[in-house]
């Protein structure tokens, strides 16, 4: 019934509370940049990223106004640098928007999708359609999350059963709860890593669950670094089921009765490293891979994760422990929950403080916790572990009232009751018959002082229940805990979110560009001005101005002025200043000095005696710090 319980919890928050993974990197520019009109053809696209990126072959495709693909080969890294992702493009292209579409993998194992548009000559009206919805939307990528929680929960059952085995009570690998518990966690975690693996290569390129048998695929998985880490998982997991095998073969019998073999410091070794290399499969290809410090990182997710084992692992093996019934069953030895308990509170202690510096890594800022989504499921979490914090509390109360009850001071201290109150028999005869205190008395039950000698005999099995409702509760708080890990490690950091709106920010006011309709003084003749603004902030910037006949081609006139204004602070018109670049106009030393909205005056002359002026407006930004 708690295994039930359990998986039913993890099954309801698993259906009902988690979300789509978000983007861990972030598309911080690009060459063409998005919504830029340029005069001639450029011989390749070039995409920087926030962090380190791999791609397959189909990662990068640019489609032409008609729908076509114009980059024959596939995307590599420009100039040796791992953050970026360029391809060459085709000789020859007409004019028209063309369509970037993307999807790499960031650095911490999550793809990440977006696309953009830049334009040859002229704008056109039709440009290729690509879908925009998230990168795990998707059947793969909805099972990829879940199997990722399945992953979590066997590592926790493994760490947790073998750590209570090795440090709290050896007897307990021989009791049937115990070694079920041990299997269903490696099976648990090796079915999920499998799984993980064959997916791995469809939940990078969005294809179809049916795709994970590709050879192809799945070979290219295993070279990148998420499949590498899920590779040697795997040839862990093999020489932990050995040595699990081994273990087996000592403890048979054991469940019935026979003398427990001693675990050695041989063994508390080889289970650590295991344990230590099975989490660091997790760390290396996860959030303690990317980001800042990964030197400090990494080690504090490995400690977080061999914690988190050994507490929630070690709750839910000492419950099952607890609830266990049998003719022969001798319970739980109070020395055992007594050394539980003092692990517990170091491996909480652990995850506090790895938790704490991991929430600072990720989160950056106050603002955040209540600005992103990483920060909101932070605050979720710690209000849990709060919780469990509180319930633990009264487990520990339990435990020790468990460990005074069955302490050798305690049981003296009732021999002496009972012989002080057999002595006060007054009259009693002195017939070595009466010196034997363990026998029955002559006098009926319920006759006589005799009738008070021994202290109640419920009060343990009152501890026991007592403690197993507290460790019940607690289990459950941690297998939620562990489900808004599984979250918080599919969800973009809100350090890297940051980094992606200030990314967002630059690239908005990187490029202004403005389009203004004109009469070019003939009958239905609307030509087009358009200016181009960079880096659009506070200080120093560029201004080029094209101007279009109605057809959509370049137009020559004999003089273009452009002036700016900040109206509410009376500052200008400013006078770009621009001069004839044979084709267009420009200047590039246009200093504007407050940010906010400026009126962008633009007079053009057609011929020698007609002149039209149009205006728009441009919001200019201050200067990132």
């Amino acid at each position: 019934m708690t295994v039930l319980v359990l998986v039913a919890a993890v099954l309801a928050l698993l259906l009902g509370g988690a979300g789509a993974a978000s983007a861990h990197a972030s598309l911080s520019g690009s060459d063409p940049a998005d919504g830029s009109v340029l005069k001639t053809e450029p011989q390749h696209v070039t995409l920087t990223f926030t962090e380190s990126v791999s791609f397959s072959d189909d990662s990068l495709r640019v489609l032409s106004p008609a729908n076509e693909r114009v980059n024959p080969r596939p995307a590599q890294h420009a100039d040796g640098k791992d953050n970026t992702a360029r391809v060459e493009l085709s000789g020859k292209l007409p004019q028209g928007t063309y369509t970037v579409a993307w999807r790499v993998v960031s650095a911490d194992g999550h793809p990440i999708s977006g696309a953009f548009v830049f334009s040859i000559g002229r704008p056109s009206e039709t440009s290729a359609v690509v879908a925009t919805d998230s990168p795990d939307d998707t059947a793969v990528g909805r099972l990829y999350g879940v199997l990722r929680h399945v992953a979590y929960s066997g590592l926790a059952l493994l760490v947790g059963a073998a750590a209570f085995v090795l440090v709290c009570w050896p007897t307990a690998g021989g009791t049937r709860p115990v070694r079920r518990l041990l299997t269903v966690g490696w099976a648990a975690l090796t079915a999920s890593t499998v799984a993980l693996l064959l997916l791995r290569g469809p939940y990078e390129t969005a294809g179809s669950v049916t795709s994970a048998f590709d050879l192809a695929q799945l070979g290219r998985a295993v070279t990148t670094r998420p499949g590498g880490a899920l590779m040697a998982r795997l040839v862990l997991l093999a020489v932990v089921a050995v040595l699990l095998r081994r273990w087996a073969r000592r403890f048979d019998g054991a469940d019935d009765g026979a003398r427990v073999p001693e675990l050695g410091s041989r063994d508390r070794q080889v289970g650590a490293l295991l344990a230590v290399a099975l989490a660091v499969t997790w760390a290396f290809a996860e959030h303690a891979a990317a980001g800042i410090q990964v030197v400090l990182a990494m080690p504090m997710a490995v400690l977080h994760l061999l914690a988190m084992g050994v507490w929630l692992g070690g709750l839910i093996t000492l419950l099952l422990l607890l609830r266990r019934r049998g003719p022969a069953d001798q319970g739980v030895p109070a020395s055992a929950i007594a050394r539980f308990s003092r692990s517990a509170f170091r491996a909480v202690a652990v995850l506090v403080g790895t938790g704490v510096y991991q929430s600072w890594r990720q989160v950056g800022s106050w603002e955040a916790l209540a600005g992103t989504s990483y920060g909101r499921t932070l605050v979720v979490k710690v209000a849990v572990v709060v919780l469990v914090l509180w319930v633990a509390s009264y487990s520990r109360r339990w435990t020790a009232r468990l460990v005074h009850e069955a302490s050798p001071a305690k049981a003296v201290r009732v021999r002496a009751a009972e012989r002080v109150r057999v002595a006060e028999t007054v009259g009693a005869p002195t017939a070595p018959a009466r010196q034997d205190h363990d026998t029955a008395p002559d006098t009926p039950a319920g006759d006589g002082p005799t009738e008070k000698t021994a202290p109640p005999a419920s009060d343990a099995d009152t501890y026991r229940r007592g403690l197993r409702r507290m460790v019940t509760v607690e289990a459950v708080l941690g297998v939620v805990v562990l489900v808004i890990t599984t979250v918080l490690t599919g969800t973009q950091p809100s350090r890297a979110a940051g980094e992606k709106a200030a990314a967002a920010s630059v690239a908005d006011s990187g490029v202004k560009v403005l389009t203004v309709p004109f009469d070019m003084g003939t009958a239905n003749h609307q030509g087009t001005v358009q200016i181009t603004l960079s880096p659009g902030r506070v200080g120093e910037n560029t201004v080029e101005a094209v101007v279009f006949t109605a057809d959509g081609g370049l137009a020559s006139v004999p003089e273009l002025r452009l002036t700016l204004t900040q109206e509410e602070l009376g500052i200008g018109p400013l006078d770009a200043k621009l001069k004839n670049q044979k084709g267009y106009w420009a200047a590039y030393d246009l200093r504007l000095p407050m940010p906010g909205e400026w009126t962008v005056s633009v007079t053009i002359r057609t011929t020698d005696i007609d002149q039209v002026t149009v205006r728009e407006t441009v919001r200019i930004t201050p200067v990132p710090r």
